[in-house]
């Protein structure tokens, strides 16, 4: 303790225990960081001028990143307002062979060729919150009607899963992103020569097995739904037969 407290060194990692705590607490993710990220300034003893221009030269630095999600939340708010995830929740339903592990399977397919070509069409705010999600609930919902609240909490872990499968495990296929750079600057600096085309063929593999690994996720998925439309089912079928005794015990007590 008293190493502790003489020498500020360790205490410069604090941040990393803020974040653990936070995480395990389940508060509100930037909030954490951001707390991580000012407490650990104040302890290396940066002032608050000086805490300010670091996050404004962060900000300018990653703006073609933060821009578009920061645009778009606005428009994305818009169109839910206006019902956006009930119409693509009705459209699934009127789909004849929609499936919830079918909605996710698709999705996490079209994403990962898409990041394999370095596109970015998906996203948790742009697409998987106003789309993917309620598509996927709703084609649950065709064979339950209420679904119960953990399965729909597991339905929309399952559908930002399906993002975050789709964009980190294929990004590396493609050789004139950021990823496979990365990837190969790292050899360099251990002394390793290697062609940024072989790192993209070692990619592929990776890629093919998220995208099976996830087929089979989905599936085991979907046979939770099943299961609950059986219990369902059975559910209904019960209450009628007690309704029915229950009448007939009526009729005979009058008679």
């Amino acid at each position: 303790m008293a190493l502790l407290v003489g020498d500020p060194e360790p205490w410069k990692l604090i941040g990393v225990a803020i974040v653990a705590a936070g995480f395990a607490l389940r508060l509100h993710p930037l909030l954490v960081v951001l707390a991580a990220a000012i407490t650990t300034q104040l302890v290396a003893e940066v002032g608050p001028l000086a805490l300010l221009a670091q996050l404004g030269t962060l900000f300018l630095d990653n703006r073609f990143t933060t821009l578009p999600i920061v645009l778009l939340m606005p428009l994305i708010g818009l169109l839910e307002r206006h019902g956006l995830q009930a119409r693509a929740a009705a459209l699934i339903r009127g789909a004849a062979n929609a499936t919830a592990s079918r909605v996710l399977f698709a999705y996490q397919l079209v994403r990962e060729v898409a990041s394999m070509f370095g596109l970015a069409i998906g996203g948790h705010a742009q697409m998987i919150r106003p789309l993917v999600a309620p598509m996927a609930e709703g084609a649950a919902r065709r064979k339950v009607a209420l679904l119960p609240d953990a399965l729909t909490m597991k339905l929309r872990a399952h559908a930002a899963a399906a993002e975050n499968w789709g964009n980190f495990f294929a990004d590396d296929v493609f050789v004139a992103i950021g990823p496979v750079l990365i990837i190969r600057r790292a050899f360099e600096d251990g002394g390793v020569d290697v062609a940024t085309q072989t790192i993209g063929w070692w990619g592929l593999p990776t890629a093919l097995f998220a995208l099976l690994l996830g087929a089979w996720r989905y599936r085991r998925l979907e046979r939770e739904i099943d299961a609950a439309a059986v219990a369902a089912g059975a559910a209904v079928v019960a209450a009628a037969a007690a309704a029915t005794d229950g009448s007939t015990g009526s009729t005979g007590a009058a008679r």
